[in-house]
Formats: structure tokens, sequence, C-alpha cells
């Protein structure tokens, strides 16, 4: 048994794979064009492609020089989106994000309010170091992932579709930062962990980059974007795969009865996690090649999706434990 996703108007089996296949190959023209620039990490550009076709905001998490301002750029390109770029300082204000309204003079003297739009209004925004803006500006930020839209002055102004924030943080300095709340972190659909490249990467990244090849090439249009977002919102989902993601994200909140949970976290993922696992099963599978998501597919995001809407109580933390430990003891017995 399949699950189909709500909403949607159902499709034939020769429609799903005609349009899978056509998706399949601009997936792959979009990966190769990434792949001239960005070299080595595999999975997060995997799992950051993977957020932006499930229709979701990402947050990249890694130290300084790892190419995470470049990924952005590159993708903004390679899809075909208007993207933008917001350097987050602690004086920032919201205005600076979302807009503000400047006063007009005409000809006769009269005066006027006019709104002019803030850099949100853009298909892929990077938010370049989240977590040093005050947590108001955050908020503001924030609201607009949410809500797809801003309000100034009673006025609303709907975000250009479609929009995706891929904001980034600095897991080291702390001094002078503003974490993110909790209840924020989970408006994000992924948190991508950025790594140290490989010793085959970081060779071939210091032979090859800066050459006339460094640059990324136009693959897809905003408008083909949003019809294979689409498309991963009507793959079908195996009885399997659904039992599986209910089990793994109800086991990760205390008293439910899981030993691990009960022992290490202080609270869990909502069911937003749950849907967001639905959702970015689907989309890996396409980006995979792949007409309906495994089980394997949930164990391989569990950890982006699951640890930046978790947290560890005091005795796990006492003990030296990460939330990955505890959702890779989870994902052992959800399997």
């Amino acid at each position: 048994m399949t699950i189909l996703a709500p909403h949607e108007p159902a499709l034939s089996d020769d429609a799903i794979v005609a349009m899978a296949e056509a998706a399949l190959s601009d997936i792959a023209r979009v990966k190769a064009s990434v792949g001239r620039v960005i070299f080595g990490q595999e999975s997060v550009v995997e799992q950051t492609i993977i957020a932006i076709l499930g229709s979701g905001h990402a947050l990249l998490v890694g130290v300084p020089g790892l190419a995470k301002t470049k990924l952005v750029e590159t993708l903004g390109v390679a899809m075909g989106l208007d993207a933008r770029r917001i350097q987050f300082t602690p004086d920032l204000m919201p205005s600076d994000i979302i807009g503000t309204e400047v006063m007009d003079q005409d000809e006769t003297g009269r005066r006027s309010f006019r709104y002019v739009k803030g850099p949100v209004f853009a298909q892929l925004l990077m938010a370049d170091e989240i977590n040093r803006a005050s947590p108001r500006t955050q908020s503001a930020l924030l609201q607009a992932m949410q809500e797809y839209h801003v309000t100034v002055a009673g006025e609303r102004y709907d975000l250009p579709a479609p929009f995706h924030v891929l904001a980034t943080q600095n897991p080291l300095e702390q001094e002078g930062t503003y974490p993110l709340p909790e209840a924020q972190l989970d408006r994000f659909l992924m948190q991508v962990d950025v790594h140290y490249p490989d010793l085959a990467s970081e060779r071939r990244i210091l032979l090859e980059s800066g050459g006339a090849n460094d640059h990324a090439e136009p693959v897809l249009s905003a408008d083909r974007l949003r019809d294979i977002q689409a498309l991963v919102r009507r793959m079908p989902v195996p009885e399997s795969v659904v039992e599986t993601i209910l089990k793994l994200v109800r086991s990760a909140r205390p008293g439910s009865g899981h030993k691990e949970a009960d022992t290490h976290i202080a609270w869990g993922p909502g069911p937003r996690a749950s849907q967001s696992l639905m959702t970015c099963v689907r989309a890996r599978a396409l980006y995979d090649g792949r007409l309906a998501p495994s089980v394997d597919d949930v164990m391989a995001l569990a950890e982006p999706i699951l640890q930046h809407r978790m947290a560890l109580n005091f005795a796990a933390r006492a003990e030296g434990m990460s939330v990955r430990d505890v959702i890779a003891a989870l994902t052992r017995d959800a399997a």
C-alpha cells in the first residue's frame, strides 16, 4: 500500500514515470553544474538540494572557509533563482531585511509614504551567520520563512515563489552571538552539517580552484523548479516508510516508552518533523533516480531533520553525549 500526498490530483503510473524521468535529467544537470564549483561535500550538496526540492529552508552549520557561501551562490545560478545575501550583524534591524516605508513628496508638495522592499524579496536568500543578529531581527526573517509574506504598516506583501532561505551558522565562535530559539529552529526543514573535505577533495580544491571553469551554468528556471517541487509532493510513499517515520519520530519523545528517549531527551520533535521526513524522503528518492522512497531514505535523513528539533537533558550532557548519538541509537531501533 502507498500513501499519496493530500490535495494533489492522482496521476497514472505512466504520467509519474514520464515526469520523474524529465525531473531526473534536470536534477542530474544541476548536480553536474554545482560539481564544477563545489568539490567533495557530496552529502552537503545532496541535503541542500533535497531541502530546496522539498520546498523548505536549510541551516548550514560549519566552521569558516568550507564554501557555504559559495554553495548558496552556485545553487542560485544553477537553479535559475534570483539570489541575494544578507550579512547578519548585531546592529542589523528588521527593516534592513523586510524593508521600510519612506516619505516621498511630489511636485505639488503632497507627501506620501512608499514601501521600499528589503532583500528578503528574493527567491533564494542567504542569511550569512544568522546567529549574529539580535532575536528581534532573527524573528523578522523567521516569520517571513514561515508565512511567506511580510506585513508593513498593516499592508501584506507576498514573497516571491519559490522562496528559500539558506542560513549559515558558525558553531565555534559564540561570543557576541544570539543562538536561535528552539521554536524558531523548527522552521528550518533541515540542519546540514558542513564538515572538512576529505584529502582527495582538498587536493582538487588546491589544484583547480580559480580556473576558467570555476563557475556554474544556469540549468533550471524558477518555474521549472516549482514543477519539480510539485512532482515531489505527488510521489507515492510506501506504507512501510510511513510506519518507519512514525516509529522514529514518536520514539524520540520523552514518555514514549523508548529507553533512550526517556533517559537522555529533555524534549523531542513534534509532528512537523514527521511532515518534514515525509517530504524529504520523496525528494531524496527523486535525487537518487528512484520513483518511490525507501526505509533507507528515512535512516539517511533522520539526523539532519531531527537534530535541531530535540534537546538533551542535563544527565545526557553530563555524560558527554550528543544529539547525534541519541538519533543514531533511535534509528537503529526503528530500522
